[in-house]
């Protein structure tokens, strides 16, 4: 049997992005601006099959903790996750869940925490895969210079993210 994946637009103030969940969690979050095409070319490779079902309702509850958190009234979001990735990816996002609220770390930081310290382009590359940005808060990883680098949601998107969590930092 085929799954269904809910979605709906997140829009509050500037932040617009598309959420999306299966029956076991948040699945996907999209970039800031972008239509539904980002969402089906990823759910056609992750969720091969699966039936895309716009359903504001099913998502009421993950709409209420961004909004909590975009309002600067919650640092976490504890809504369960439904991700598809590799064994290396997965331990990349599980150091980035470990972030706390406000901090930055570097690529080398995260690839010492997985205790892979010569895989800083390889932590790139799974941190650029993230299929829930934000929930796993992979906005909080800067260059080593302290410069904003790559983001899928865009560098806006990223500046928008540290500035709600107090960071300053250069583009």
């Amino acid at each position: 049997m085929n799954e269904t994946i809910y979605w709906t637009f997140f829009h509050e103030g500037p932040w617009r992005f598309l959420l999306a969940a299966t029956d076991k969690g948040l699945c996907f979050t999209g970039s800031q601006e972008r239509e539904m095409d980002e969402l089906e070319t990823w759910a056609a490779k992750q969720f091969k099959g699966s039936i895309l079902e716009e359903n504001a309702k099913k998502l009421e509850s993950y709409y209420e903790e961004f909004l909590q958190y975009v309002n600067g009234q919650r640092k976490e979001l504890t809504f369960a996750l439904d991700f598809k990735g590799t064994d290396f990816q997965r331990s990349v996002w599980q150091a980035l869940q470990q972030i706390p609220f406000g901090v930055v770390i570097t690529y080398s930081d995260v690839a010492e925490k997985i205790n892979k310290p010569k895989a800083v382009r390889a932590v790139g590359t799974a941190i650029g895969a993230n299929p829930v940005m934000v929930a796993i808060p992979c906005h909080r990883v800067i260059g080593k210079n302290g410069t904003l680098t790559g983001f899928r949601g865009g560098l806006e998107l990223k500046k928008m993210l540290l500035d709600l969590e107090g960071k300053h930092h250069t583009m």
